[in-house]
């Protein structure tokens, strides 16, 4: 397939792009800069809500994987809600073109406050407006494929483990803390429980998912079980021999997060035992 992706350049973007390549398929990669994207991708520098005509302008994709989203890690920015427009004219004039795959990056935050696990059924109450910005695209965009006959899926993704400097998560905010040299990382009890997923193993399921389009609507891109924080993040410390302790209680538990939350993997199991 050729498949369009968007925020091609991002911390999930570029590793995506590699494996979606890696299963065979072709991919036009797009964003403002695409250095950091593999070279067997056609690289388009540009800022997509600019064009007037995207599913010719890319070449004609016969699906795209939209990531590309502001202001990610910060779940008050006001893009959320300015962008969302922008968001859905440009999927809107893919779809209207004959395009005949939509998938879009999701995620938990969508859900809102909520314990237990997770699946395409569960009821959605965002509480902060990057949660009711993904979940108002989610549901325009499932709208907008049922009017056009498009195959849908919503890729509702959780929480990334990353062994990089690169990223805005606890996880690449830490290993820049010990790389700069500091002793003390300022943290939460990391009590909550969390489902967390290896970054290589996020790539791996989002691109095995784009790949085939037997599987849609909503499916999880998790590991299906839960995780108290404060493990994991030790865990990540003792994995990449770092020379940093956290610094529990120093930042207040978020009253908006779920104290044990994780999906049901049921749908990325299928996918990727028929890969």
């Amino acid at each position: 397939m050729k498949i369009l992706v968007t925020g091609a350049n991002g911390y999930l973007g570029s590793g995506i792009v590699k494996d979606i390549l890696d299963n065979g398929n072709e991919v036009i990669a797009t964003d403002f800069h695409t250095d950091r994207v593999d070279e067997r991708a056609k690289r388009i520098d540009c800022n997509l809500f600019d064009i007037a005509d995207p599913f010719n302008y890319f070449g004609q994709p016969d699906a795209v994987l939209h990531l590309a989203w502001r202001d990610g890690f910060s779940h008050y920015s006001s893009a959320h809600i300015d962008d969302l427009p922008k968001h859905y004219q440009f999927i809107q004039k893919l779809a209207e073109s004959g395009i005949k795959r939509i998938a879009v990056m999701g995620s938990m935050h969508e859900v809102g406050f909520f314990e237990g696990s997770i699946n395409e059924n569960t009821p959605c109450n965002p509480v902060t407006p990057y949660g009711i910005g993904k979940n108002a695209l989610r549901e325009l965009v499932s709208e907008m494929c049922l009017k056009y006959n498009i195959k849908f899926q919503w890729l509702r993704g959780y929480y990334i483990v990353g062994d990089t400097a690169y990223g805005n998560s606890i996880f690449s905010k830490l290993y820049a803390s010990a790389q700069d040299g500091k002793k003390d990382f300022p943290f939460t009890t990391g009590q909550n429980q969390y489902d967390f997923l290896d970054y290589k193993d996020f790539c791996y399921y989002v691109a095995s998912a784009v790949s085939q389009d037997k599987i849609c609507g909503i499916i999880e891109i998790a590991s299906g079980h839960p995780e108290k924080l404060a493990d994991r993040v030790e865990a990540f410390i003792r994995e990449n021999d770092l020379d940093i302790k956290l610094k529990y209680g120093a930042f207040p538990d978020r009253p908006y997060d779920s104290k044990a939350i994780w999906e049901n993997d049921t749908k990325i199991k299928k996918i990727i035992a028929d890969s």
